[in-house]
């Protein structure tokens, strides 16, 4: 448990940082949404990195196209002994609308094992989702319900908006109730202007002796405003861990810099 539970907190970024920790910004990409022209590219868009929970967006179409997600607020699972739970709100029962919400790891791998590994591993090649490499930690055979997690599989900026522009264009092998329901739980509202729907991701680099350093955050998702739709994606990496996770930061780095009123889209 505590092992878990120490993972977990490296996962979340839930320590504090000294005082000379920096962020880097490893690539920013916003694309057309009907045509996939960069409207702007910053940095290294091809580097892969682990998907952390921005993966949550395939684990939830896997859920609702396969029906083990049922709507917004079913299942409702419950939380049990032995289940990551770093974060207070963690700690209770969830539903798929409050899992994506406060990002619970413990509800993706429930809706993973129930997938089961056959599964899991068609959806992740049809979806053609990063290196597709779902082997887990280094020899724990545990991609089921680790291998987003700073783990085995590994995705690029580019990559993530590209399966995006599936999402958004229904080009996914999924059911457009799987699209709808997924739209639903993504929702982060009006930001400047835009109707947004994205997801956050932390993690680290994992080193030789299985250790995560190196701290790194994305966000990732689609915006609106009238006829227009964008798909994007954030990845930004710090020198060392920082009192709030670099996820949230990268999404807000985001909305400030491309999607305000004064955004370079404008």
């Amino acid at each position: 448990m505590k092992k878990l539970l120490a993972a977990a907190c490296i996962l979340t970024l839930c320590s504090a940082m000294p005082s000379w920790a920096e962020t880097n910004i490893i690539c920013t990409l916003v694309v057309s949404a009907e045509t996939g022209k960069p409207l702007l590219e910053e940095g290294d868009c091809d580097r892969r990195m682990s998907p952390a929970s921005t993966f949550k967006i395939a684990i939830s179409l896997m859920g609702f196209d396969s029906g083990i997600l049922e709507t917004p607020e079913k299942p409702l699972l419950p939380f049990k002994e032995g289940y990551i739970d770093a974060r207070p709100e963690w700690r209770h029962s969830q539903t798929p609308k409050s899992w994506m919400r406060d990002s619970v790891i413990w509800y993706s791998q429930q809706t993973n094992l129930q997938l089961g590994m056959k599964k899991y591993a068609a959806y992740v090649k049809a979806f053609d989702y990063g290196n597709q490499d779902l082997s887990g930690e280094p020899g724990k055979s545990n991609g089921l319900t680790h291998a987003w997690l700073s783990a085995s599989l590994q995705i690029s900026p580019r990559e993530q908006v590209t399966f995006i522009r599936k999402l958004v264009r229904h080009e996914l092998p999924v059911s457009n109730y799987a699209v709808s329901n997924t739209n639903t739980i993504l929702d982060q509202g009006m930001k400047g202007g835009w109707h947004v729907f994205g997801k956050t991701g932390a993690g680290g680099i994992r080193t030789a002796d299985g250790k995560l350093k190196t701290p790194f955050g994305w966000y990732v998702g689609w915006s609106k405003r009238g006829d227009e739709t964008v798909v994007f994606a954030r990845l930004i990496q710090d020198t060392d861990r920082q009192p709030t996770p670099p996820g949230p930061r990268a999404r807000d780095g985001l909305m400030s810099s491309v999607f305000s009123t004064r955004g370079v889209l404008e």
